[in-house]
């Protein structure tokens, strides 16, 4: 399976001809990374995981496109296609809840979590959902929830956020001891603050037998 990183979260997946995308979101280049695409996987409704618009309009210049997101994200995508686009879109859009397994575009997906990492008291949580591919791929979207039972192979780290420091990203690391893993979340990153964070994770990944590269926007590699 081919994965290509773009900027921020999201990632594109393609295996025999398929393609799925996870988290076309604002600070990404989601029209390039949504081209041609079968799925997408949309973790939490923050606009930086979700480029509404952009997902729009993929869908519906695409009917083979479909998309699974939480609820509220699932609803919200609904309302905005309105009468006007039809009953074909909307039935593309389907909600998704943690602990469940799913067939996506040829994909085996599995979802884990449910709930986004804590900003602040005073900032709403909102529900966020990890997904696993092909028993391969990890994408916890905003979170460092770890998935129960599953020997992860590949594992997406968000290396900076509002949410987390680097104490935490390290420990998820180390938590999911995954044999690869590659940067999300890291658009808000300049090059030295990149390096301290990957520095960390490279250095003490290692330990747990996790082996760290950074990735840099529309860079592939197979997993």
């Amino acid at each position: 399976m081919k994965l290509t990183k773009y900027t921020h979260a999201c990632v594109r997946l393609e295996k025999d001809g398929k393609v799925l995308v996870i988290d076309p979101g604002t600070f990404s280049e989601s029209k390039e990374a949504l081209e041609g695409a079968h799925a997408v996987l949309i973790t939490h409704e923050h606009a930086d995981h979700i480029d509404q618009p952009v997902v729009l309009e993929a869908l519906q210049a695409n009917p083979a496109l479909v998309l699974y997101a939480p609820g509220g994200v699932a609803n919200t995508l609904q309302e905005a296609v309105g009468e006007s686009a039809g009953g074909d879109v909307s039935g593309r859009i389907h909600s998704v809840d943690p602990g469940s397994a799913l067939d996506v575009a040829g994909f085996g997906v599995r979802t884990f979590g449910g709930q986004h990492a804590l900003i602040h008291a005073q900032i709403p949580v909102v529900h966020n959902i990890g997904y696993l591919v092909d028993e391969n791929v990890f994408h916890p979207g905003d979170s460092f929830v770890v998935p129960d039972g599953i020997a992860v192979k590949t594992l997406l780290v968000p290396t900076h956020a509002p949410w987390s420091k680097v104490g935490e990203v390290v420990d998820f690391v180390i938590s999911v001891r995954a044999p690869k893993a590659y940067p999300v979340h890291d658009a808000l990153l300049n090059d030295l603050g990149r390096g301290l964070v990957e520095g960390h994770v490279t250095r003490i990944g290692a330990r747990y037998g996790t082996e760290y590269r950074s990735l840099k926007s529309r860079e592939s590699v197979e997993v």
